[in-house]
């Protein structure tokens, strides 16, 4: 019985001798998605860009129109796991005019957003709007 119970405190006191440690990932700043790098068009308020990436991690004190979204994760396990993304918009007029950085941009970004979108019409769509108002006949009205 003594003999189980001094090798359980043996192999508890022989683990804290090792030699590694456990390290936490530490993760700093603006984590972002590419998936929200899509949604991103020219034209938008930095109220919207905001709402999509969330708040800037740098704001130029000197100059508001220029946002800077940075992401260092330092691994707990090796140098080889650490990562480093930034990703910079720009504004002109509370506008969103340009982004650059880690990501890639989609083939959207550069349609202005709010920007009318043309449908195409059926071929007969003009011809039937004549018809329709030539038949349709005024009622007398009398001035009551």
């Amino acid at each position: 019985m003594y003999f189980r119970v001094a090798i359980i405190i043996t192999a508890l006191s022989l683990s804290a001798c090792s030699s590694w440690v456990f390290r936490y990932d530490v993760p700093q700043g603006n984590y972002l998605e590419q998936k929200s790098i899509d949604k991103l068009q020219v034209g938008m308020t930095k109220e919207q860009v905001k709402f999509i990436l969330g708040s800037p991690v740098v704001v130029d004190a000197f100059d508001n129109d220029t946002w800077n979204y940075v992401y260092k994760l330092k691994s707990g396990r090796s140098r080889d796991f650490d990562m480093k993304k930034q990703f910079i918009i720009n504004f002109s007029n509370d506008k969103l005019i340009s982004a650059s950085g880690d990501f890639d941009l989609s083939d959207k970004f550069n349609i202005p957003f709010n920007a009318p979108t043309v449908q195409a019409e059926p071929a007969n769509a003009n011809n039937a709007g004549v018809e329709q108002n030539s038949e349709v006949k005024k009622k007398p009205t009398d001035g009551k």
